[in-house]
C-alpha cells in the first residue's frame, strides 16, 4: 500500500507514515534499515508493507523490494 512520510528521525532511523486512508503508522529502525534507503523526507510517497498494523518494509513508489518480497 502507499503512504506519505509523516516524520523521520535520521539519527534514530525511525519515523511514521500516513496511509492513504489516513491511518498513522510508525516504523522502527529495523524496517528502515531493511529498506536499503539512506534517507526519507517528510511528504515523500512510499510503498509500505504492513503486518499486524506495523510497517515492516519501505520502498520508493514503483520500485520492487530487493529480494522480491518482504
Amino acid at each position: 500500500m502507499q503512504a506519505t512520510v509523516h516524520a523521520f528521525d535520521p539519527t534514530l532511523q525511525t519515523g511514521s507514515v500516513i496511509r492513504d486512508d489516513g491511518v498513522l503508522l510508525p516504523f522502527d529502525s529495523a524496517a528502515f534499515e531493511g529498506s536499503g534507503l539512506r534517507l526519507v523526507r517528510v511528504g515523500q510517497r512510499l510503498t509500505v508493507d504492513v503486518l499486524n498494523d506495523q510497517v515492516v518494509g519501505l520502498r520508493i513508489v514503483g520500485v520492487s523490494p530487493p529480494n522480491g518480497t518482504y
